[in-house]
């Protein structure tokens, strides 16, 4: 397959041979989602006023010391954390997931509401590649941007400086600086 941010989920050579034992980049990815699973888990039943619990929790998920003044609120989901790159001042609502596998970038003071989904890893349309691959793109997210409750962001965007997505919107396309994106396919209502 000539597309790179395709993963074989079972070896293609024992595939071949009628096995279905996973391949090694996709059993390494289960790995560490069964690892984090168990963090997040844990982070997610401390007490909202553990602040220390939650600090060690959340370097133990990211893999890194956490930068100057995030704020996560939990629950808090991700399916890797390794490649969930946070800038100084982010803040992280309650209910928030980030499948990051691929890699999510959120930039110095984004802010996202409630329950907003960021997902980088998908299965391919093509009926016979769904069950035998994965595919994936970041998501990058500039500084400043607002992302309202409810937002899904897909594979493969970026969104510009200073933008707001609002509440319940699915982002497929890039989104420009400083532009409101809104609706159930969300599209650039507006630029500023």
């Amino acid at each position: 397959m000539a597309d790179d941010r395709f993963m074989a989920i079972h070896d293609p050579d024992l595939l071949a041979q009628g096995e279905r034992v996973l391949g090694a980049d996709f059993a390494a990815m289960h790995e560490r989602v069964l690892q984090v699973t168990a963090l997040t888990s844990r982070l997610n039943a401390l007490p909202f006023d553990d602040e220390a619990g939650k600090v060690e929790m959340l370097e133990g998920i990211l893999g890194r010391p956490l930068p100057a003044g995030l704020t996560i609120y939990p629950p808090f989901y991700t399916d890797h954390g390794l490649r969930l790159e946070l800038g100084k001042r982010v803040f992280i609502n309650q209910g928030c997931t980030f499948l990051d596998y691929a890699g999510i970038r959120l930039g110095d003071g984004v802010m996202v509401g409630p329950k907003a989904t960021f997902i980088t890893m998908g299965h391919p349309v093509d009926p016979d590649e769904r069950r035998r691959f994965l595919s994936g793109a970041p998501i990058d997210v500039a500084e400043n941007v607002w992302i309202g409750a409810g937002a899904t962001i897909l594979p493969g965007v970026s969104i510009g400086r200073d933008a707001v997505i609002a509440a319940g919107a699915i982002v497929a396309d890039d989104v420009p600086a400083a532009s409101l994106v809104a609706g159930p396919k969300g599209t650039v209502r507006r630029s500023w």
